[in-house]
This record gives structure tokens, C-alpha cells and sequence, in this order.
């Protein structure tokens, strides 16, 4: 079993000006067998909640329960978990099947044969068989942490701790370790936490993701939920990529718009009676842009905004486009035979139903993209969405 539930977590350091707070009052119920992602930008708290589960950091408020079992004051040596570093942490003067070995010498009293058994059953597993009489200096950056894995799921625990294990691997290792972990996960079912500030690998491997800000938890959910219906500003414009462009519009419910200095829009009646304040920010996901050279012709003319592009991107089967909207850059992800050269004005158009508002002042989410959700990763959110 692998539940674990987090109440109230806090952790500050002391520091010559005053308390440091790396983690404030994080609550978070973590299913037996689930792979969670803890993402944020550097300083968010994510390396901090994972070592504070682990035991490697002592909590100044709040608990941690591992199936309904306070541990937030035992020893890591006493909470059946297995982590996994950054930097793998291998020994380098022992062989691969001696740092595999290492831990159940340490903390259990099997014989000699069963971890030789174990080891070998878990170096099969990893595709790692011919390497175990080699030291970590002679293996590569990904066979290191092939050692590593193995060396944590030969433990059999309750929980996996992953504190950004692919971080050192170039890109082509890295996707493809991602997806080794995600196999592996899923054959073993050992509840998961998984540290990353990548939002790429959190979109792809985790059940869940758990989006941190200056320790602060802003969202958690599945990852196109957090995609699609971004709780916040900070939240949508973390998650994608590119990012989501943001502008400053005002609504002006009794003409029914969205005015920005540089275009107005339509807004619909039931949102504008609906908002709490007239300052917003608009969000647009670069691949609901289009562009147009033939605004006449456009089906919805009320919504276009006259661009100039300032740079493209190919990217083969996309193409970013940098446009300027008065004083504001943002990005469209066109199909990559569209054609679009720098200083050429065109007209943009986003479909109403693809786009988000935000209050300026809170940042909180007024209208999310009606995009369309695995039923069932969503409870409420459906009826939050408005249209333009």
C-alpha cells in the first residue's frame, strides 16, 4: 500500500532577515499506485515537499501520513520509500550490482542468494544484465540511471521518490527514458512522486500534476485538465509550450466588448453580467491563433486583429509566428506550409470557444477553452465555462 496524504505542510528556513517559507500549507492526497508530478518553475518548493515526504527534511508545521500512519517525525530508514536523485548518488567504487545490493544489505536480512535474485530479476527488467560488473565511470549518462532505478525498485517500497532523474540526460535519452519510466511504473504500481521542472514531462508521464509557485500549491489535476481549464494566470502561462500569450483588455459590459488599445471585440451577455471586474487579461494558446491576408472575407471579421510579424520559427510540420498587436508580442503555432515572412501585416483570428480570461488583479480564472476533456477528470469545471 501506498496512500499518502500531506495536511498543512509547511517548511521554513532561518535566514540573517527573517523566515525563510519554502512550503505553506500544502494539502495533498496522493491515490495507492499514482504517478504524481510535482512541477514549478526554480525556488517553488517542489525538491523541498519531496524531501519533506522523504524524512530528509524535518517539517515545521503540518503532517505526512503513509496510509493513515503519522511519519511525519520517523526516520527515512522507517518509511519504506526508495528515491531516486538527480545526480544518481551511485558509489563509484562499487560495481552496478553492488550499488543495486547496497540498500538491501543495509535494511534487510535477506541471504546472499535471494538479493543476488533479486538484483539479477531487477537488472533483467532494465535492460542492464551486461553491465552489472561494470563501476558507475565506465557506463554512460543513461546507464547510470538505469543502475539507479534499478537500484530503488530492487527494494520492493511502498513509494518511488524522483527528484529530477533525466535532467542530465540529453534530450533524445531523456524522451525516451520518460517513456521507460512510465512502462515501468505502470507494471509495478508503486505510487509515485516525481519532481521536474520540465512541464513537458509532467504533461506526458503523470496521472496527476501538481503545479507549485513560490510554495504555494496553485493547481492540481490531470494534465490536460490543468491545460485546457488553468485555475489561474500563472498556471496557464506555466503549462504549454509555447506559452500562452496574455493580453490587457478592459470589458465594457454595456457596449457588450472586450477593448484592448490595439482591436475590440465582441463579449457575450451572460459573461459580461457575470464579471466580477471590468480589468482582464486574455489569454490565447498559440495554436488556436489563425492568420488571414483576407480579412473581407472572414467569417467572423468582428474578431480579427490586424499583426505585423516580427519573426517565424519552422519547426518542419509548424511553424511559430512572432505577431505584434500594438505594443504587445505574441505567438501563433501555424500549420508549417503556411506562408508568413517578417514585416507582412496580416489578420489574426482565435475562435471565441478557444479562448481564457483571467482578472487582472487576482489572476484567478473568469472563462476557460470549451476544449472538449476525457470525461471524468472533470467534476465542476464544465459549468465555469462561458462563451465570448
Amino acid at each position: 500500500m501506498g496512500r499518502i496524504d500531506i495536511d498543512a505542510l509547511t517548511k521554513e528556513y532561518s535566514s540573517p532577515s527573517g523566515p525563510i517559507r519554502a512550503v505553506e500549507r500544502l494539502d495533498l492526497e496522493i491515490d495507492d499506485g499514482e504517478f504524481i508530478v510535482l512541477v514549478g518553475p526554480s525556488g517553488c518548493g517542489k525538491s523541498t515537499t519531496l524531501r519533506c515526504i522523504a524524512g530528509l527534511e524535518t517539517v515545521t508545521s503540518g503532517s505526512i501520513r503513509f496510509d493513515g500512519t503519522d511519519v511525519t517525525d520517523e526516520k527515512p530508514k522507517d518509511r519504506d520509500i526508495a528515491m531516486v536523485f538527480q545526480n544518481y548518488a551511485l558509489y563509484p567504487h562499487m560495481t552496478a550490482r553492488e550499488n543495486m545490493a547496497f540498500g538491501l544489505k543495509m535494511s534487510t536480512e535477506l541471504s546472499a542468494d535471494e538479493i543476488e535474485s533479486r538484483v539479477e530479476e531487477v537488472a533483467e527488467m532494465m535492460d542492464i544484465t551486461e553491465l552489472l560488473g561494470d563501476r558507475p565511470g565506465e557506463l554512460s549518462g543513461g546507464q547510470q540511471q538505469r543502475v539507479a532505478l534499478g537500484r530503488a525498485i530492487v527494494r520492493d517500497p511502498d513509494v518511488f521518490l524522483m527528484d529530477e532523474p533525466l535532467s542530465n540526460l540529453d534530450a533524445k535519452l531523456r524522451a525516451q527514458m520518460r517513456t521507460e519510466l512510465q512502462q515501468l511504473q505502470n507494471e509495478l504500481g508503486v505510487t509515485t512522486i516525481y519532481v521536474t521542472h520540465d512541464q513537458t514531462e509532467a504533461m506526458t508521464m503523470g496521472d496527476r500534476i501538481v503545479i507549485l509557485n513560490d510554495g504555494q500549491l496553485q493547481q492540481v489535476g490531470t494534465p490536460l485538465e490543468c491545460y485546457h481549464r488553468p485555475a489561474n494566470r500563472f498556471v496557464a502561462g506555466f503549462i504549454g509550450s509555447p506559452p500562452m500569450n496574455f493580453l490587457e483588455v478592459k470589458a465594457d459590459p454595456e457596449e457588450g466588448t472586450l477593448v484592448n488599445p490595439a482591436f475590440t471585440m465582441p463579449l457575450s451577455e451572460s459573461l459580461a453580467g457575470d464579471l466580477d471586474s471590468t480589468d482582464l487579461v486574455l489569454g490565447i494558446r498559440p495554436e488556436h491563433v489563425s492568420l488571414t491576408d483576407a480579412p473581407g472575407t472572414h467569417s467572423e471579421p468582428e474578431r480579427l486583429i490586424e499583426t505585423e510579424v516580427t519573426v517565424t520559427e519552422p519547426m518542419g510540420d509548424v511553424t511559430n509566428v512572432y505577431l505584434e498587436v500594438g505594443d504587445e508580442t505574441i505567438t501563433g503555432t501555424v500549420d508549417g506550409h503556411v506562408g508568413a515572412a517578417p514585416g507582412e501585416r496580416l489578420h489574426m483570428h482565435v475562435p471565441a470557444s478557444k479562448m481564457h480570461l483571467f482578472d487582472a488583479d487576482s489572476g484567478r480564472s473568469v472563462k476557460h477553452s470549451d476544449e472538449p476533456i476525457d470525461a471524468g477528470t472533470l467534476a465542476d469545471a464544465d459549468s465555469q465555462v462561458e462563451t465570448v
